[in-house]
């Protein structure tokens, strides 16, 4: 499995790998930040700037998850023994 998978096992605990978390999964789904924004009813400078961790409203969070079919768990922060290598570098590991 690569980094980039399993970097969507840990929760995001900064907007910047939420963002990362959010466009992984539209990806996966196949839909575009268009499409995103539509179904949430914002821009799609909004999803651009949601998948980037800019600041973007809480509404625009929950609907922009709801066009993907997602929601949100709230979750330990604290990486268990099977996570643990996944917060490091990639290259720390070779």
């Amino acid at each position: 499995m690569s980094y980039l998978a399993d970097m969507r096992t840990l929760p995001a605990l900064n907007p910047a790998m939420f963002g990362h978390s959010f466009r992984t999964e539209r990806l996966a789904l196949g839909k575009t930040q268009q499409q995103i924004a539509e179904a949430a009813n914002c821009r799609r400078q909004t999803i651009v700037d949601l998948e980037a961790g800019r600041n973007v409203s809480l509404h625009i969070v929950f609907a922009a998850l709801a066009a993907l079919g997602k929601g949100l768990t709230i979750t330990d922060a604290r990486p268990d023994l099977d996570q643990i290598h996944l917060l490091l570098d990639p290259q720390d590991e070779s």
